[in-house]
């Protein structure tokens, strides 16, 4: 059938299943816009406040459900504004397609309006990008940027289209979408067995699991390895929810901010095995010494993750569903009773601890894991508020944990929960920020008004860059350059301004009984926090230190 290229590119969508895009429109993107119009039934777009909304937005949605998140905008700033979104998408492997609009070809290279060569600022950010100049190509196009975004090591993908090709005529035919295969052709069953002999060999391995496993879709297999091997486990940000939180073997998360059971286990183990995790330096710190007494096993489906950052001594390249699954079928039952015991000793000894005489960020986050049980989509800001997230709330499956990792995007968390939300209308999502973070893309509290979507937005007001007031504390003579948000800003009547429901709370027994209220509500909620501008995350890994060396506030007045 003869179709334009705005109408291809609708039905390359609804080829791919896709129910949701999230964008804003503009002039050069018109023509999709209009083609989108007459198939408002059949795929739902979210028109953001700003196009960094929708490309979080687009990244929460394809990390709720695994799915590839969609998002578009028009050309120049439109597509510029997408940038932290796909970088933050790119850093954390989630699969993305972002398509954009262009000037039409003829006025292409000549600083046209809103003019911008998109696919050569994406470049570095993506996995792969395209821009389309004839209308012939947008139809291949399309399903090949969703199957790139997807196979393999997921990541974002952006299509540029130029106008014409948007107007432009030309034969249309269905076809049916790529089916997506694991990779498992890299797989060597030799480095299989290595792994199983240093396995049987090992008298105190540790597990590390990072976003790989989730990306997979992992977990039963990995669930099944960790009885196995019988080791403790210890996760990434990016791997909460791979491993049962709750799970007698789960010493916490590792790194900059992780437990000191996890750091020290880490750091006494004979054996680290690490499954879809990158080595980033806030897991490992001083990589010269991470895990100096282990040999080390990297099971990743990516090879340039191989030896980048951490020597290995047995590398498996594939997927990990596959590669546990067949290290599973062969491994026998292993005993390291001792080894658990010395581990849970440390957790015992090593609590997550903090101020219990005032309201402060772990305790709502511990008071939120009641009120939902564990049940709900919880999603991110960046900084100190993440870190408690991370520490205080126990994820129990998988995507339940939402939060930029690599790229650590301030503003990113309220898009996310939107689009988390109307990927999974089943569960309660609730995003977790600071002040400095709420304030720089609270304008989707209103994207979350226009459209229903009944997200709870808690922000844990410390009236301060709170991580970074951190760091000037403790590195930097508490000389606290620009980080004091001290005013007027009063963010229980802007939520209410833009159409929310709001609530302050000012102290510990305020709490219960905002947080049953709110989580009744059938429409966006705002909840301030207001905590002390002190408060820190503990334990800690200083810039350039080894986890062995983590600390907390017990270690700094014993100094």
């Amino acid at each position: 059938m003869q179709l334009n290229g705005s109408e291809i590119i609708i039905e390359c969508l609804k080829e791919q299943k896709v129910d949701t895009i999230f964008g804003y429109p503009g002039g050069t993107i018109l023509n999709v816009y209009d083609a989108l119009y007459k198939h408002q039934s059949e795929i739902k777009h979210v028109l953001t406040s700003h196009e960094q909304g929708a490309s979080h937005a687009a990244d929460g949605y394809a990390r709720a459900t695994g799915k590839v998140g969609v998002c578009m905008a028009t050309s120049g700033p439109g597509a510029t504004n997408l940038v932290t979104g796909i970088a933050t998408a790119y850093m954390d492997s989630i699969p993305l397609v972002a398509i954009t609009a262009n000037v039409a070809k003829p006025a292409l290279g000549k600083d046209s309006f809103q003019e911008i060569d998109i696919a050569g600022v994406t470049m570095p950010i993506t996995k792969h990008n395209y821009i389309v100049k004839n209308v012939e190509d947008i139809a291949d196009t399309i399903r090949e940027a969703f199957y790139i975004a997807a196979s393999g090591r997921p990541g974002p993908v952006l299509v540029d289209i130029t106008k014409d090709a948007t107007a432009g005529v030309c034969e249309y035919t269905p076809v049916e979408p790529k089916k997506i295969e694991r990779k498992t052709e890299t797989i060597c069953d030799c480095s299989v067995d290595a792994a199983i002999e240093l396995i049987k060999e090992a008298k105190k391995p540790f597990i590390y699991i990072g976003g790989g496993v989730i990306a997979a879709a992992a977990n039963e297999e990995l669930a099944e390895f960790v009885k196995k091997v019988n080791a403790p486990v210890c996760d990434s940000l990016m791997g909460k929810g791979a491993f049962d939180n709750n799970d007698e073997l789960y010493t916490g998360m590792i790194g900059m901010h992780g437990t000191k059971a996890s750091n020290f286990g880490v750091s006494k183990c004979d054996l680290l095995i690490a499954i879809g995790a990158r080595f980033s330096d806030r897991v490992t710190g001083n990589a010269s010494k991470f895990a100096n007494n282990a040999k080390i096993i990297h099971i990743d489906v990516d090879a340039a993750e191989i030896n980048k950052n951490v020597k290995t001594d047995v590398s498996i390249i594939g997927d990990a569903k596959e590669v546990l699954a067949r290290i599973n079928a062969k491994l026998d039952s292993q005993d390291h009773a001792e080894w658990i015991a010395e581990v849970k000793e440390m957790k015992e000894k090593f609590p997550l601890s903090y101020n219990q005489d005032a309201l402060t960020g772990p305790y709502v986050i511990e008071k939120i894991y009641e009120a939902t049980k564990g049940e709900a989509v919880i999603t991110t800001e960046v900084g100190q508020h993440q870190m408690w997230a991370a520490q205080f709330y126990k994820y129990k499956e998988p995507r339940t944990l939402i939060s930029s990792g690599g790229l650590g995007t301030m503003g990113y968390g309220l898009g996310a929960s939107i689009g988390a939300k109307i990927a999974r209308p089943d569960k309660k999502v609730i995003n977790i920020a600071g002040d400095g973070c709420f304030r720089m893309n609270m304008n989707e509290i209103a994207t979350a008004v226009r459209y229903n979507v009944p997200i709870v937005q808690v922000v844990i007001n410390n009236h301060v860059l709170g991580m970074v007031r951190q760091w000037q504390t403790l590195f930097y003579g508490q000389r606290y350059s620009n980080t004091i948000l001290n005013d007027a800003v009063d963010f229980v009547k802007l939520a209410e301004a833009m159409g929310a429901k709001a609530y302050r709370i000012t102290s510990k027994d305020e709490v219960d009984s905002v947080l049953a209220e709110a989580l009744n509500q059938d429409v966006p909620v705002v909840i301030e926090c207001q905590i002390a501008e002190d408060d820190k995350v503990f334990p800690m890994v200083a810039p350039g230190g080894a986890i062995a060396e983590a600390f907390d506030a017990k270690d700094l007045e014993n100094k």
